[in-house]
């Protein structure tokens, strides 16, 4: 069986550059169930940010990040042959199938889940071995899209519709996206698409007319606004144009202490909100709002396989616009890239194509 020539960028400590080495993938070394991908893309995630800087540990060192991929299947070990030769988006959150929670369709957080780039090595790689009982084949025809852009479906898009879904987000509602970065751009998307009048607020200019492109029927600039000034906005534009007073669908895609604020000052009667943006800082907030309003706080850990199929054909379908907001870089940038990511100079969700 074939010998593959591969190469990978190795995380091994917080805030120190990624090492470049070169390994030998084999077919003949493939278990039951795995499959030999070679990678096409792999977005650059805000988790991979929290990795490298060391706010999150992952679970092993040294390890190859990265779990937004895109690629073709080259080889596959025993029960996975249906998938040689096809082209897969891999599920960044890799279920085990037969726990409870999988059971009950919550095989999102399932509690033995596999993530690359975190259990085991992920797709800032040209090659990457993977579980191939949840990889999603894609079809022959691709629109206009390039198979490394489709990447980001493995989490900056599927991630937040399955946020829409739980919201109950439905025709007339009017939805706020808190943060229209790498995933909020695709929740206002999502929003957008399920009939709700969307509203997005951001600190960048630029994201904001990106989100306006995209289908945000308004945008807020909350660079100099508090929890209160912000409510007083909306609540200004509600009233000017007839929108919903109450019910709101309130999406923290930001990842921040200050969105997360914001989001749950703007939780309204019968409303909710939805933390799908992670950070590690705390804020102290008044629980029996929640009581008080009858509303709903959910948080979002990635999104089931199940979910994949639809949200696939969506964006090849182009109801999802997808080139608005990345931008491919070769791998062997990824040193440079994550600098600039840390200092908040990208403008673009960037996926790294070996």
């Amino acid at each position: 069986m074939e010998t593959f020539d591969s190469f990978g960028y190795l995380f091994t400590q917080p805030n120190q550059p990624l090492e470049f080495f070169q390994f030998q993938s084999r077919a003949q070394d493939l278990k039951a169930g795995e499959i030999l991908v070679k990678v096409a893309g792999c977005g650059l995630c805000h988790t991979d940010l929290s990795f490298f800087s060391g706010q999150v540990k992952t679970r092993k060192v040294p390890l190859i990040l990265g779990h937004e991929i895109s690629g073709t299947v080259i080889a596959a070990g025993s029960e996975s042959g249906e998938l040689l030769h096809e082209n897969i988006v891999i599920p960044a959150v890799l279920p085990c199938g037969d726990c409870q929670l999988c059971l009950k369709s919550r095989d999102n957080i399932c509690q033995s889940q596999l993530m690359p780039g975190n259990d085991f090595n992920g797709g800032f790689a040209s090659h990457v071995v993977v579980p191939s009982r949840f990889c999603r084949p894609l079809p022959g025809d691709l629109g206009t899209l390039s198979l490394p852009e489709l990447s980001v479906v493995a989490d900056a898009i599927t991630t937040p519709y399955q946020s829409l879904l739980r919201s109950n987000t439905s025709e007339g509602d009017l939805a706020i996206v808190i943060g229209v970065g790498g995933i909020g751009n695709y929740m206002v998307q999502h929003a957008r698409n399920a009939g709700a009048t969307v509203i997005a607020v951001d600190v960048d200019d630029y994201k904001l007319k990106a989100a306006q492109r995209c289908g945000a029927s308004y945008t807020i600039n909350s660079g100099n606004m508090d929890e209160r000034e912000l409510k007083k906005r909306i609540r200004s534009l509600v009233k000017e144009h007839k929108l919903p007073p109450d019910s709101w669908r309130v999406f923290e895609t930001s990842g921040t202490a200050e969105g997360q604020a914001s989001a749950f000052a703007l939780l309204s009667f019968a409303g909710s909100v939805g933390i799908v943006g992670f950070t590690m800082a705390k804020l102290e907030v008044r629980l029996s709002n929640i009581m008080a309003f009858d509303a709903d706080v959910f948080g979002n850990w990635g999104c089931r396989p199940a979910l994949y199929p639809e949200v696939i054909q969506a964006v090849i379908d182009g109801k999802i616009q997808v080139t608005e907001n990345i931008e491919l870089r070769p791998l062997s940038s990824i040193n440079e890239t994550l600098t600039e990511a840390l200092d908040h100079k990208l403008n673009k969700r960037v996926i790294f194509t070996p």
